[in-house]
């Protein structure tokens, strides 16, 4: 059984000003995700600035969004390392505090080979439960998990079912659901791509968007696999001038100055990321308006 189906937020991490992690507002704006249709919560990815929290901090967050969300929904804890026995660790607490999965992203700036992917990989498994949704973001790491490597994992390791695809590369995609026929719980990685992975047998997106139009999000999921695919589709491509605002600095710099200007002061971005670009900012803030986002 799949860990979810829908849209899952890769929720943003609020600092207060004086950049401590703000954990009242976390759980406000887990509130406000679940109250809007959000289907899991993912915690500590890229979105949530995980590679700037502290150990402590990384756990905390995700203590708290499982406490918060009380199984309304999904808990998906980012556990992800360039060092093995950090992950490991990381994962074995998230389970530890009743995390519903790990979102594990391949090794950042080591850039395995795909026999240390596998590695990788299955030495996480060995030591968790809970289900793990592989995380592939080449652009961000340098490292690209090749069909043939996701697809052996899903067959040899129990707890190995998922893949975050955010390579943006539909052929590689569609390799890998060949090669598994489908037996794998695929997530779009990217906001743009949400209706074509869904159209190859995807079960939803791990989302960016979800942060601002929550309910939008999960609509375009929900109503594709409803069967209205016309709408889902008229939705998605609806939402690409917003998406690519969102994506015109690196994530998530534009979405915590989005949450922001819709007044839930999500605070300031951690080094070394750096407040949005005036002229980026219009931009985006027109964009919101023109999707019928309301900003204070």
């Amino acid at each position: 059984m799949a860990i979810f189906k829908g849209a899952g937020v890769a929720i943003v991490t609020p600092f207060k000003e004086n950049s401590e992690v703000n954990y009242e507002k976390l759980e406000e704006i887990i509130d406000y995700q679940i109250d809007n249709g959000t289907d899991s919560i993912i915690i500590c990815g890229t979105t949530g600035e995980a590679s700037t929290l502290t150990h402590e901090e990384h756990l905390e967050c995700i203590k708290v969004a499982v406490e918060r969300t009380k199984k309304r929904v999904p808990v998906i804890a980012g556990t992800g390392s360039n060092c093995t026995n950090t992950a490991v660790y990381l994962s074995k607490e998230a389970q530890s505090y009743g995390a519903d999965g790990a979102l594990i992203v391949t090794p950042y700036y080591n850039k395995a080979t795909q026999k240390g992917l596998a590695a990788h990989y299955t030495e996480i498994a060995k030591n968790i439960d809970i289900p793990i949704i592989m995380y592939n973001v080449p652009s961000r790491t340098g490292c690209n998990i090749l069909p043939e490597t996701a697809a052996a994992l899903v067959k040899e390791v129990d707890n190995i079912v998922a893949i975050k695809e955010a390579t943006g590369n539909i052929s590689q995609v569609v390799k890998l659901m060949q090669l598994t026929n489908g037996d794998i719980d695929l997530y779009s990685g990217n906001d743009d791509q949400i209706v074509p992975l869904l159209s190859v047998g995807g079960l939803g997106v791990i989302s960016v968007l979800s942060n601002i139009a929550p309910r939008e999000t999960h609509d375009i999921v929900a109503m594709y696999h409803a069967g209205n695919r016309e709408e889902s589709l008229a939705l998605q491509l609806k939402a690409i001038p917003l998406i690519d605002q969102l994506f015109c600095e690196v994530n998530p710099i534009p979405v915590k100055k989005a949450m922001n200007l819709m007044g839930f002061e999500v605070g300031p971005l951690r080094m070394p990321l750096t407040e949005m670009e005036e002229v980026h900012a219009k931009n985006l803030a027109q964009a919101m308006k023109d999707f019928g986002i309301k900003l204070v």
